[in-house]
Formats: C-alpha cells, structure tokens, sequence
C-alpha cells in the first residue's frame, strides 16, 4: 500500500484536457499537429493534459506508438503544465505489468478506467484498484464510465478505495448520477476529490463540490472552457453559467455522433489537426458535420 506518497502532490482541480492523437491521411500518428494541439491548449489556459484516455484512441495505439506520443507530449509541454497517464483495463496481470513499459519521469499521475466487458463485482472493482494502487509510481485517479465500460463503480467502492489507500486521489465521474457524485463528495476522506468526466454537468457538479473536469470539449473552445471552470471554482456561478450555455451547444454535437469524431471535426476545422480516426471509429456523419460548421462558424471565440 503506497501511503508514502504525498496527496498533494497532484492536483487534479481545474481544467483537465484528454487529448486527442492526431493521425494523417496514411492512419498514422501525426507528431507536428500533437505539437500544434498541446500549444494550443496549454496557451489557452489549460491546468493539465491527459494522455491515451478514450478520447486519444489508445485501444487503437500499439504499446510502441503510446511510449512514443507520451515521450513527445512531454517535450511539447515543457513541463509547463501536469502529464495525467491514462492506464487502465480489464486484464488486472496485464495492467500490472503495463507499467514497466513507461518512464514516469514527467508523469504527475495516472487516470485507470474501471475493467470493461468483464463487468465484475464490486468487490472485483475494488481488488483490482487495490493492486494497481500497491504498483503504483505516481498518484491515482480512478475513471467510472458506466455507459463504456458496463459496470457502475459505485460511491461505496470509491470512498473505500479512497480511505484505504493514500495514492488514489480523486475520480473522475462519467456516471452521469449527481446524485452518486454527491455521496462521494460527502463521504469521501480528506484529500480526495471528484471531477466531472461530464463536459454539460461540470457547472453543476462544481457547485455540489467536484474540483474540475476532464474535458473533451475543451479542445474546442479551452479558453472560454477553462474560464467557465475557474468561474465555478471561485463560486461566480454567473459568469460561469453564462459560458456554460455559450458552449453546451458545441458539447451536445461533439458527442452526437461518437467521441472522438466530432472533437477532431472541430480542430480540423480550426486548422489545428486532421479529422482522422481509426477503425472501428468513424468520422461523424454528415449532418452532424454540417451542424458543427454552422456551429464553430457563428460562435465567437
């Protein structure tokens, strides 16, 4: 049990970014827009990049290709903002074992999704964060995305693993259920917090407690994004509700049609780096297209 690590060692508050990996025309990882996407979003006010989460497509990246874009994110951040891991799965041994292929050096922490497909117990929830937590170089944010993986990670399993073990620091909650999101907030030991894996329920969820967002929706617009967040931090929930409703129309889009297609839609659009996904992704359809044109045409930055 990793109790030796300090909780303050990583904040996960503010805005955090799953990034995208950008490919080119032939499927593959195109490095110089990645330098262009992490520029952009550090520039803009961005608190933290989250790297090889769903929206990065890492079930879709080769072990090789995950050391090398986490190698180059590193460079193009210049330590200027936090590196968040994404590792995760629903192999326990594997998972485990995953974590000798990686230099943490410039790693503030890791985001591990619950294991999917195999929807196990909570109990199985629990063992499997356990011995991630035991392994574990740098602190822990756990990711419960019921509508992915198929299991719920309940409040009670979250604040268990939380009081138990010190390096579990916060969670990010995709559940959708405020009402699960305000039991952890209420129960949950000193120095754990919870941030939205929701870009529309982060205005709300701050206001019950969470601390930030990891965000998909702020590669569109980070710098209204990150500037609704902090609005809600500071508790100005009128400045933040008024870029919560400028934005909501973008998010509902993005996410009409599968993430990531619709993020890189928009930066394609913006200039920023290619819409190409890889299989068994698609890109958006066209309708969805010609809303999100519309959309980023009319809206100002």
């Amino acid at each position: 049990m990793s109790k030796n690590i300090d909780k303050n060692s990583f904040d996960a508050s503010g805005t955090g970014v799953a990034i995208i990996t950008p490919f080119n025309n032939n499927g593959e990882v195109d490095y110089k827009s990645l330098k262009k996407l992490v520029n952009y979003l550090i520039d803009s006010g961005i608190n933290y990049l989250v790297v090889h989460g769903t929206t990065g497509e890492a079930a879709t990246l080769s072990l090789s290709e995950k050391i090398k874009v986490l190698e180059e994110i590193k460079v193009y951040a210049k330590e200027r903002v936090n590196i968040v891991l994404g590792i995760g799965g629903n192999n326990t041994a594997e998972v485990l074992a995953s974590f000798k292929s990686y230099d943490f050096k410039g790693v503030s922490a890791i985001l591990s999704v619950s294991p999917y497909y195999n929807k196990p117990s909570q109990e199985g929830i629990y063992q499997h964060f356990a011995a991630i937590a035991k392994v574990s170089p740098v602190p822990i944010i756990l990711y419960n995305v019921p509508s992915r993986t198929g299991a719920n990670v309940s409040a009670e399993t979250t604040i268990k693993l939380a009081s138990k073990f010190a390096n579990i620091i916060a969670t990010k909650e995709a559940s959708g259920n405020i009402e699960q999101c305000m039991t952890i907030i209420a129960n949950k030991p000193k120095g754990f917090e919870l941030v939205s894996g929701d870009d529309n329920l982060t205005l709300p969820l701050i206001a019950c407690g969470a601390k930030g967002v990891i965000s998909v929706v702020a590669m569109a617009n980070p710098k209204d994004f990150a500037s609704m967040v902090t609005a809600c931090l500071k508790g100005d929930f009128e400045k933040a509700k008024q870029l919560h409703y400028k934005i909501m129309p973008i998010t509902n889009l993005i996410f009409a049609d599968g993430n990531p297609g619709g993020i890189k839609a928009v930066l394609k659009m913006k200039g920023i780096t290619n819409d190409v996904v890889r299989l068994p992704l698609v890109g958006v359809n066209s309708s969805v297209l010609k809303e999100l044109k519309k959309v980023i045409l009319n809206f100002k930055q």
